[in-house]
């Protein structure tokens, strides 16, 4: 897997995300405590908030600078959204009102959802080999894994030493060593495709594709399983562990990682289980499992007076993170599949929108059904909500699924360049991706 990182412009690319991902979560830590600081006993319903604020800013931004980011300079773009989160993560120590703390967690959040899919959008590009491309997925999701368990471990280290302000100065170091990175390489240059319309249908190419490609409609229901399995695991561990088994912090970070290893130990494997096993059977299977895993967990849940019922919800954790690692991590294989150079921006884009909308619906599910039903409820709807997922990824995703189908261009304009190219190949059709890459093509 790490043999990708000899290719020097990637290798750079992934330190970047590495380093500002431990910057992102030395910030999440931050910015709770700095919540408790100016809201005292309300700090939960700020930080909701802005996290809240945070999926408006995904959802609504990424689908727009996804319609035209592929006219800007890649590297420069990026650079300048890591030094607009710079700027923002140096402001925040400052704040002392509760809406100076939303309207910059807006702007940090705009400029992620700009960073982050045009970001991923250039990957396919830096490693046109499906092999070498499927290594980076796994590597970009040990590197998620990886943060979640080494930024709160990292932050509790350096607070022994500092104030919580100076974290925010950590995130924008590792912003600025990001940018750096960045500067390092010589990206591809993206290739735009040609769209006629106005603004809305610029911003809406991407989405629209996206929602016309049988295969991408199917990975957006398994990435509803997930995101109801994800859920349950971020929003209620402290409450089940805490509250509910009368446990302390570090059986709450234990339980954390536990979830965290079963995906790790899922990424490593995927690259050679992808070689042999289609991305549908894997996927469609590790949602099924999550919905088996929450169900069971459901179903057990009136055991939790039993004192060893938390090593039983360490194995549900562990199933629930190898299991939510394998349904998310081969998406991005079937948006390389599924669209052209010029398209890949706003694909990746209506990818970042879209899924967040997942978790806009699952986290507070997770979190209101516990509150107020129990936590049996909250792993019984969590299961629902993930079964919906595998019935419609099933139902909607086709088991023939061809990466190729000869077709004709009469449908298209003279100067189109699928029409351009098969007439210098001397013929009027040739086989050519199917879907995203024809959102012309009639379904």
């Amino acid at each position: 897997m790490l043999s990708v990182l000899a290719n020097r412009t990637y290798g750079h690319l992934f330190l970047a995300q590495v380093v500002a991902l431990v910057g992102t979560g030395l910030a999440t830590v931050a910015l709770g405590l700095l919540a408790v600081d100016i809201a005292g006993a309300n700090g939960g319903a700020v930080l909701g908030t802005a996290m809240a604020i945070k999926m408006v800013a995904y959802i609504g931004v990424a689908p727009v600078v996804g319609a035209f980011v592929s006219r800007l300079p890649r590297r420069t773009f990026l650079v300048a959204m890591d030094v607009i989160r710079t700027l923002v993560a140096l402001a925040l120590p400052f704040v002392d009102q509760v809406w100076q703390i939303y309207v910059l967690i807006f702007v940090l959040q705009s400029a992620s959802a700009g960073f982050t899919p045009t970001f991923q959008a250039t990957i396919p590009d830096i490693l046109p080999e499906e092999k070498d491309y499927t290594k980076a997925l796994s590597l970009s999701r040990l590197a998620y894994d990886m943060e979640t368990l080494t930024s709160p471990i990292l932050a509790a280290a350096l607070l022994t030493v500092m104030n919580f302000h100076w974290l925010f100065s950590g995130t924008a170091v590792g912003f600025i060593c990001s940018a750096l990175l960045v500067v390092s390489v010589v990206l591809p240059k993206a290739k735009s495709t040609p769209s006629d319309g106005g603004i809305y249908d610029k911003t809406t190419r991407g989405a629209r594709i996206y929602l016309k490609t049988p295969r991408l409609r199917g990975l957006l229901a398994v990435t509803l399983a997930a995101a109801a399995a994800s859920a349950m695991v971020i929003v209620n561990t402290p409450v089940l562990v805490r509250e509910a088994l009368g446990r302390g912090q570090t059986e709450v970070a234990i339980t954390l990682a536990a979830f965290g290893a079963g995906s790790m130990i899922a990424a490593l494997l995927l690259p050679r289980l992808l070689d042999k096993v289609s991305d549908r059977t894997i996927m469609v299977a590790a949602a099924a499992v999550l919905t088996a895993a929450l169900l069971l967990l459901a179903l057990t849940w009136p055991l939790n007076g039993v004192p060893a019922y938390w090593f039983g919800l360490l194995g549900g954790w562990f199933a629930l993170g190898a299991a939510y690692s394998a349904a998310i991590t081969p998406g991005g294989r079937l948006l390389r599949r599924s669209s052209e150079a010029g398209d890949r921006p706003a694909l990746f884009a209506a990818q970042f929108a879209l899924s967040h909308v997942c978790w806009l619906i699952a986290y507070p599910l997770a979190g209101q059904i516990g509150a107020r039903l129990g936590m049996g409820a909250a792993f019984g709807v969590s299961a629902a909500l993930a079964f919906a997922g595998v019935v419609l990824a099933w139902w909607i995703w086709p088991v023939r699924d061809p990466d190729v189908v000869p077709h004709t261009h009469d449908d298209l304009p003279p100067d189109h360049p699928h029409v351009q190219e098969s007439h210098a190949q001397g013929r009027a059709s040739h086989p050519f991706v199917i879907d995203a890459r024809h959102p012309e093509w009639p379904r």
